[in-house]
């Protein structure tokens, strides 16, 4: 559970007079979530939430997306071989961004 910067703020400041336990109970948290809190506050000046970074595995989407544009009539096994993986995971990864693999035949 996230809380909120300013309760955050609070408990920083109710902090500094009193034990890292007397906190926790004061405001109804952990004694871990106080540690954590502090060390953040000492680590990067605020107690705003770190921002999610998060990397990718094996297939860029960014690099997927570029490499479908510059070569739309591979097939998914060449587009796998290229990324090094499977086309299972390429079909997955093309179905979540929404690029969709299927060609129109103009053929009546």
């Amino acid at each position: 559970m996230a809380y909120s910067v300013d309760l955050r703020k609070k408990a920083m400041a109710y902090r500094e007079t009193h034990t890292q336990e007397e906190t926790a109970k004061t405001f109804d948290v952990s004694v871990s979530a106080v540690r954590d809190w502090e060390q953040l506050q000492r680590e990067t000046g605020s107690l705003d939430k770190k921002p999610l970074e998060r990397k990718w595995r094996k297939i860029d989407p960014e690099k997927l997306c570029a490499y479908v544009a510059e070569h739309p009539d591979k097939y998914l096994d060449e587009i796998a071989a290229t990324f090094e993986c499977s086309d299972e995971a390429i079909r997955l990864a093309l179905k979540k961004h929404k690029i969709t693999r299927k060609k129109n035949d103009k053929i009546p």
